[in-house]
């Protein structure tokens, strides 16, 4: 009972779905708190086609649980690592399920990616991540580097290592000399107008001069195995040819002269027919046909004259 100003004496009302939410709010927080999974090696890293180990820890809350891994590959494909208790056919004999985790005998370039550990029981569900890096060293680059280019021309030259793992950087050299990420920081490069992406191996001139000529080549490195490079090319800056643009104009203009001339004479020698000389169109007419009237037969009264 409670009592307020007035002096009269009140009932404390409590409303039952009140109570109900705040049982089931620590019955759900008490069960909750007790489940987890963890890993001690979120990130792993080993060489290509030896093993390693995915380690997948659980509380003890579980009572029989369900442990089930999961792959995600670059692209977000997700798959099952196993199904109905046996390796997925891409796996083969290559994975183990272990107490403490999962066991690669080998591992390949395609085992890249995101591993996800789900525990589950009747007394609720956790899971941890593990990202798995398989250590290829880069290959040769492909590189696109122009061997000539035009004064005030766009220009962007490539560079692609497609095997190395983790993914390869890169760094772009004129001749001996490292092109610096950020040239505006040198004062030997304070000129350069060149814009270096070391992600994708792009190195783009908004607009190249003379200057920037030179031989080019590009270096992959991800940290594994020695760096790759492919090989240099001379890139020549020129000038727009002016001459050659106004000589092609003059060329032109004097062959249309010629060729005006050449009509105008061949019509004055008669080499061309004259409007008046040229034979008149000969046109071809059905001459009428007549019925005649006694017999009913049609005949021909007259044939065509040119």
């Amino acid at each position: 009972m409670a009592t307020l100003l007035d002096g009269k004496p009140r009932k404390r009302v409590i409303s039952f779905d009140m109570v109900t939410l705040a049982i089931v709010f620590v019955f759900t927080a008490g069960t909750a708190s007790g489940l987890s999974v963890t890993t001690n090696t979120p990130v792993v890293q080993v060489p290509e086609n030896s093993g390693a180990d995915l380690n997948c820890q659980y509380s003890a809350d579980f009572v029989n649980p369900r442990v089930e891994w999961k792959y995600k590959d670059k692209s977000g494909s997700q798959v099952f690592l196993f199904y109905d208790s046996k390796p997925t056919a891409k796996y083969g004999d290559r994975i183990q399920l272990l107490p403490t985790g999962l066991r690669f005998s080998k591992v390949t370039r395609q085992d890249n990616g995101e591993y996800t550990c789900d525990v589950s029981s009747k007394e609720g569900f956790a899971s941890t991540k593990i990202q798995l890096v398989v250590q290829v060293p880069p290959s040769i680059p492909k590189c696109y580097i122009p061997a000539s280019v035009t004064t005030g021309s766009e220009v962007t030259l490539t560079c692609y290592d497609g095997d190395g793992s983790p993914p390869s950087t890169y760094k772009w050299y004129n001749g001996s000399t490292l092109l610096p990420e950020n040239p505006k920081q040198f004062p030997a490069f304070a000129n350069s107008s060149y814009v270096l992406n070391p992600k994708d191996g792009t190195l783009k001139f908004p607009r190249v001069s003379k200057a920037d000529s030179g031989k080019y080549y590009c270096t992959a490195q991800n940290g594994f195995g020695n760096p790759a490079s492919c090989d240099a090319v001379m890139m020549v800056v020129k000038d727009v040819n002016t001459g050659g643009i106004v000589a092609g104009v003059i060329v032109a203009l004097l062959f249309l002269l010629l060729l005006g001339f050449g009509l105008w004479y061949a019509y004055r020698k008669g080499y061309l027919p004259k409007k008046s000389e040229r034979k008149p169109t000969v046109l071809y007419s059905q001459p009428p046909v007549n019925m005649d009237e006694k017999d009913g037969e049609f005949r021909q009264k007259s044939s065509f004259v040119v």
